[in-house]
């Protein structure tokens, strides 16, 4: 149901955009119609909740649970992720401060290098030719 009322929302959007092709000409808006038509617009939401109290008071609580509901589905995504991908032991997040409980953290075991090459390792396999050395005596002129 929420996928269709998606597609319905971006469909109309995509509809309003497009440029009409239609024998009928746009017709002519005056920049300071629209400014006066938002100006109106802003005034009457200021005066809604004047108007409508309890409608305010119902959104204002609905708003405030769907950003419980919202933070607490972050949450658990949060804690899911962090289950799947996150290190095993890190002492970050939860923790208590290792300086007040005296104990420390520990670190992580060290990685090997990754320099494991000797030096007759890095030394070429094959030389090419060694190019000839003509003196100048030798050289035809």
């Amino acid at each position: 149901m929420r996928f269709l009322l998606r597609m319905t929302f971006w469909l109309g959007v995509i509809l309003v955009l497009l440029p009409s092709v239609g024998s009928q000409p746009a017709p002519k808006m005056q920049v300071g119609d629209a400014v006066s038509a938002a100006r109106a617009t802003v005034t009457d939401m200021r005066q809604f909740c004047e108007r409508q109290p309890d409608a305010c008071f119902i959104g204002s609580q609905t708003a405030v649970a769907i950003g419980q509901r919202a933070q607490a589905g972050a949450k658990i995504l949060y804690e899911f992720l962090n289950e799947r991908f996150g290190p095993t032991q890190t002492g970050a997040v939860g923790a208590a401060n290792p300086s007040e409980s005296g104990a420390a953290t520990p670190l992580p075991p060290r990685r090997p290098t990754q320099h494991t090459l000797a030096p007759e390792d890095l030394a070429p396999a094959w030389h090419g030719p060694q190019p000839r050395r003509e003196t100048r005596g030798d050289r035809p002129a």
